[in-house]
């Protein structure tokens, strides 16, 4: 749920929320998308420093040190996110310093990756900034299955 000013002038991080929001309702208008009980997100105030693995979609507004693995990531702008993510789909408007490997990227206009891209498909807007290589993989990455493997050794 998101809450609303009174007086009608929006700032920076409400815009980045409710970009980061339709980003989600986007992604899960697909026909594989995670169920909205299944959509999580971490605050721009919180750190996490570890590995974090999910089922559905995940959208990150603060700052994430380790492993991240879920079916749609969103990294919002302003974001960060330092170590590799492995995603169905990913969209990056905030910045990622390690390495990609997801189905479908797409780096918005404020989006930031120092790190290699393993992918089917890669969109870039073109204010989007990448360093690094990028090389397409045709076999499907399939997050939903690597998280049920993971969870069934623990």
């Amino acid at each position: 749920m998101m809450f609303g000013k009174t007086n009608g002038n929006e700032s920076h991080s409400d815009r980045a929320v409710a970009s980061a929001q339709e980003e989600i309702r986007r992604l899960a208008s697909g026909g594989d998308a995670p169920h909205p009980e299944e959509a999580a997100s971490l605050s721009s105030g919180l750190t996490i420093v570890g590995k974090i693995i999910g089922r559905g979609a995940l959208t990150i507004f603060g700052h994430v040190e380790g492993e991240l693995r879920a079916s749609t990531v969103v990294i919002a702008e302003g974001a960060e996110m330092l170590g590799d993510v492995v995603a169905e789909e990913l969209t990056v408007n905030g910045h990622v310093k390690g390495d990609i490997h997801a189905n479908r990227v797409r780096l918005g206009g404020t989006g930031v990756v120092e790190g290699n891209i393993s992918h089917q498909t890669l969109a870039m807007e073109e204010s989007a900034r990448f360093e690094g290589a990028s090389r397409r993989n045709e076999k499907a990455i399939d997050a939903q299955s690597f998280v049920h493997k993971k969870q069934e050794t623990h």
